[in-house]
């Protein structure tokens, strides 16, 4: 996925709003708008070097009426121009080389498309340069903004940089997310705010595995998958750091069920932070009724 910079605007469009950390927006006019699912992996750049990884949970769709513009002589009426820096007239048309200073305004109706990453975002700036992604691409000599390209050539490159990055984090996503696995873990919305507070309240400012948190830092965690219940359990829930949180989402921290003791993937063994809450108990008492619930984890992220 193609993020640059002012929008990811154009000569022939009116821009599109991406945060690449946490959504990525695009519609039906552009080539191969079609092709990304959940699931996949996407790699995010700006042409000059790869800015991070990561999963698609969602993609939400709409339909509404987008500006557009176009070349202004007659014969051609093509959107394929872009602004030049310095040279006037400002644009120039691709397609016949006509330049321009005003373009024609327009709108064409569309369905738009808004992709949701942020649990498995993992930041990569200059990992990669713009072209090692390029040629990294199933097509590498494109100029789509959306292309395809296999997750193992990727993944190969980044390991190969021997960058200090978690890509694992990827992997671990995409076994969770894609495949209709329903009992993975997810980011809840309706009623979010009042389990956070209920839990504040039981827990106090306390992550659960790593001790006293600003109640800024603190998130509410399920234990269950949410997806899957559509509800909230009173004993499904605990709280914990923003970045520990996501690292027990991802399967990468997990409570054993037996001992209840902290479990930390391999993967995380060159982070000392981490890393050292393996096998540490956790800061808050894990109750009856939370076993249920832990164990489903462990199975999901262990077991399987």
């Amino acid at each position: 996925m193609l993020a640059v910079g002012d929008n990811r605007r154009h000569g022939g469009n009116g821009g599109y709003d991406d945060l690449p950390s946490e959504h990525y927006s695009w519609d039906s006019a552009v080539p191969n708008h079609g092709k990304p699912a959940i699931g996949d992996v996407m790699a995010v750049w700006d042409k000059k070097s790869l800015l991070g990884i990561s999963v698609i949970e969602d993609i939400e769709t709409d339909k509404r009426k987008k500006d557009v513009y176009s070349c202004p002589n007659p014969v051609c009426g093509k959107s394929d121009f872009q602004p030049r820096k310095t040279l006037r007239p400002k644009y120039v048309c691709l397609k016949c080389g006509h330049k321009f200073d005003e373009r024609v305004p327009g709108t064409k109706d569309v369905i738009t498309y808004r992709s949701r990453h942020a649990a498995a975002w993992v930041d990569m700036p200059g990992v990669l340069t713009g072209d090692e992604v390029r040629e990294l691409c199933d097509k590498p000599k494109t100029q789509h903004s959306i292309r395809s390209m296999r997750w193992e050539k990727l993944r190969d490159a980044i390991a190969a940089t021997g960058a200090p990055t978690t890509i694992d984090i990827a992997d671990s996503a995409q076994r969770a997310i894609s495949g209709g696995h329903k009992r993975v873990t997810v980011r809840a919305r309706v009623g979010q705010a009042a389990f956070r507070l209920q839990l504040l309240k039981a827990q106090g400012e306390l992550c659960a595995f790593t001790g006293p948190q600003p109640a800024a830092v603190l998130e509410a965690a399920h234990l269950y998958s949410y997806a899957a219940t559509g509800e909230h359990h009173d004993s499904g829930g605990l709280l914990l750091r923003r970045d520990i949180h996501r690292l027990f989402d991802l399967g990468l921290i997990a409570v054993h069920p037996k001992t209840t003791t902290l479990d930390v993937a391999p993967q995380l063994a060159g982070y000392p932070l981490y890393a050292s809450l393996h096998g540490a108990e956790p800061s808050v008492r894990i109750r009856p009724k939370h076993r249920p619930w832990l164990q489903a984890h462990w199975a999901l992220h262990r077991e399987s």
